[in-house]
């Protein structure tokens, strides 16, 4: 089966991506293989990929499903990093059943599942205050240079986990036999998406501004039914025809696309720079480039707020590929058309130690 790699010979890409590329093209049923600019391995499949199939496997899609990066306006008119850094509530805490962030919610807590809902989780997820930048297509998205937004990166938790746990416990790595995945990983889509909403509402309420609906909220962990077959997409965005926040680092800007990719790509787009490191290969490294201060202290003037010293260097700058390569593949491969920059002013990544 194919595999194809919209990737220049500029772009980090490491030959242990593309070899689980193809590993995956050659499961039973699979179809086309796309990875994207920011493709690097992961556990069972490569992230960063969207892969066609006429078999669902759930493995491809991983325990956090549901996964994606919303968008919401914020009407504040200052912002000074510093001031609003310490606003940010604890998001670490699950909500409480009087916590005035169910206000922005209008339906059901999908599966009733609520551990861990309105918390971001460790790992690459975030939440990121951030203001417009350069602006390309100023008519898109209604978007105005220095005017705020609130980027929240989440997903399903330990729901998904659940979810892929009862698959593997019985299957293993092997395809979904029936219809129940699919009906859980629904519901954990739906989660996801819920979850950053109330994530949202959480700190806008903290900052002292209104609640808004999102211009973005895409899933970028999922399995789509298209054309007959299964589309897995594995840290990679849909890219047909929406628009798309595709996340840099804490350091660097972030990209809104209108994405615009067709069937070579499996309609997708990257969702984000993509890892160039290990996690125990940016520890490594970070510990000795960089100290504790200096990485909560951006090259932007932002501020970063994360009480886990060992998440900072897990997740430092300097451990990703470079975001603006990662465009540059997308357009040059007419997957995706920049819409504006983000500019981070406050990354939330875990509470302060001793904060409640």
């Amino acid at each position: 089966m194919s595999v194809t790699v919209f990737a220049s010979a500029r772009s980090w890409i490491e030959s242990a991506a593309v070899d689980q590329c193809h590993q995956v093209a050659a499961l039973d049923g699979m179809v086309h293989v796309a990875g994207m600019p920011d493709l690097h391995p992961g556990k069972g499949a490569p992230i960063g990929a969207a892969m066609a199939s006429k078999v669902l496997y759930p493995l491809l899609v991983g325990s956090d499903i549901g996964c994606g990066i919303a968008v919401f306006p914020v009407g504040l008119k200052r912002a000074v990093p510093e001031r609003l850094a310490r606003k940010f509530p604890n998001l670490d805490d699950e909500l409480t059943a009087d916590d005035p962030a169910w206000d922005a919610v209008t339906t059901d807590v999908p599966g009733g599942h609520l551990d861990g809902l309105g918390t971001v989780g460790r790992g690459n997820h975030f939440v990121e205050l951030a203001r417009i930048g350069t602006v390309f297509e100023s008519a898109r998205l209604d978007l105005a240079k220095n005017s705020l937004v609130l980027i929240v990166h989440s997903g399903s938790r330990g729901l998904g986990e659940r979810i892929l746990r009862a698959h593997t416990e019985v299957h293993g790595a092997g395809p979904a036999p029936d219809v129940g995945y699919l009906a859980q990983h629904d519901m954990a889509v739906r989660w996801g998406s819920l979850n950053r909403r109330l994530i949202a509402a959480r700190v806008l309420r903290a900052l002292g501004a209104r609640m808004a609906e999102p211009i973005v909220d895409l899933s970028h962990n999922l399995v789509e039914v298209r054309d007959g077959g299964y589309l897995h997409r594995k840290g990679a965005a849909p890219g047909d025809g929406r628009d798309v926040l595709i996340a840099g680092t804490r350091g660097t800007h972030s990209y809104l696309v209108a994405a615009h990719s067709g069937p070579e790509a499996n309609w997708s787009v990257a969702h984000g720079a993509g890892r160039k490191m290990s996690r125990a290969d940016a520890l490594r490294h970070g510990k000795a480039k960089h100290t504790v201060e200096g990485l909560r202290r951006t090259a932007l003037g932002s501020i970063v707020v994360c009480g886990d010293r060992q998440l900072l260097f897990e997740e430092a700058p300097t451990a990703y590929k470079r975001i603006e390569q990662v465009i540059a593949d997308l357009t040059d491969h007419g997957l995706a058309t920049p819409v504006a920059t983000t500019v981070p002013l406050v990354t939330y990544k875990t509470a302060e130690r001793g904060r409640s």
